[in-house]
């Protein structure tokens, strides 16, 4: 988060905010330009992501589906908003330290143990590392002493949009996120692959709740798609994680996704679709 921070600096705050007695590695300057960086950065990618994935991959027919709720495209994104800042706070906290030098975040390539090879298999680790996290964290998160006042708001989009994927309760959005967040304390990552997968993420959490099921049909049990997590929406207890089907698999909480066996949201609402044309033509 240094190289964003500075590119900050350098562009704007620096000749635009802070006074020139206000160094830029103050502590509490360096607090507050990343609580700004952090939320601007958040809203932009996703409204950005957001808006060009339900413009143009979600299927707005799923809107008709009974589960869908009246207003929900709003109520998503409003709930979104209000929640980042406050999912901020803790995340917040975790990139000051990695500004402060305490994460093993790293600049050079050459500073790498295994130089390009040790930044590939760092991708690759960081997918499986926060896959097998994060699975564990949202299955702690649906614990009925847990569930109601934290993870619940989330399932409130049973037929969830791209604007469902970051409309979270503040403490569900930042146990979630953790485990990207942790990373780069536990192994060493070079600091623009931490900031792609950091963007790769989020993109990747929109692409899950955007209604577009369609996966390699060689990848469908391995890849943990939208029509993977369209099932944890509508069944509770199924598919709980992030990027692959290995845990759930482990966990015992795999389902092979209704929409791929032709009893999904889509069939669903083409069923109703054809009743209300073949009852319209009885009425005729």
């Amino acid at each position: 988060m240094d190289l964003v921070l500075n590119a900050a600096d350098y562009y704007f705050f620096t000749p635009q905010v802070y006074p020139a007695s206000w160094g830029e590695d103050d502590p509490l300057r360096q607090l507050i330009s990343l609580f700004v960086v952090t939320n601007l950065g958040a809203v932009v990618i996703y409204l950005l992501f957001g808006g060009l994935s339900y413009y143009f991959i979600f299927d707005h027919s799923l809107m008709k589906h009974p589960q869908f709720l009246e207003n929900q495209v709003r109520r998503e994104i409003v709930y979104s908003l209000k929640s980042m800042p406050w999912m901020s706070v803790p995340t917040v906290g975790l990139f000051f330290a990695e500004v402060r030098g305490y994460s093993r975040l790293y600049d050079n390539i050459d500073s790498s143990p295994y130089g390009w090879f040790g930044v590939i298999l760092s991708m690759f680790s960081f997918l499986f590392f926060t896959d097998m996290c994060i699975y564990w964290i949202h299955r702690f998160l649906h614990h009925k002493l847990i569930y109601k006042n934290v993870h619940k708001p989330h399932h409130v989009w049973k037929i969830t949009t791209p604007f469902a994927s970051h409309a979270f309760h503040p403490l569900d959005g930042f146990l979630q996120s953790l485990p990207y967040h942790i990373y780069p304390f536990i192994f060493p990552l070079h600091k623009v692959t931490y900031l792609g997968l950091y963007i790769f993420v989020n993109i990747w959490t929109v692409s899950i709740h955007d209604g577009d099921y369609r996966v390699p049909k060689a990848l469908e049990s391995i890849i943990n798609g939208a029509a993977h997590h369209t099932d944890h929406h509508l069944y509770f207890d199924y598919n709980y994680g992030q990027y692959f089907t290995l845990w759930d698999k482990i966990g015992g909480s795999y389902k092979n996704p209704s929409a791929l066996e032709g009893n999904g949201p889509h069939d669903l609402c083409k069923k109703l679709e054809e009743r209300g044309n073949g009852e319209a033509k009885k009425s005729d």
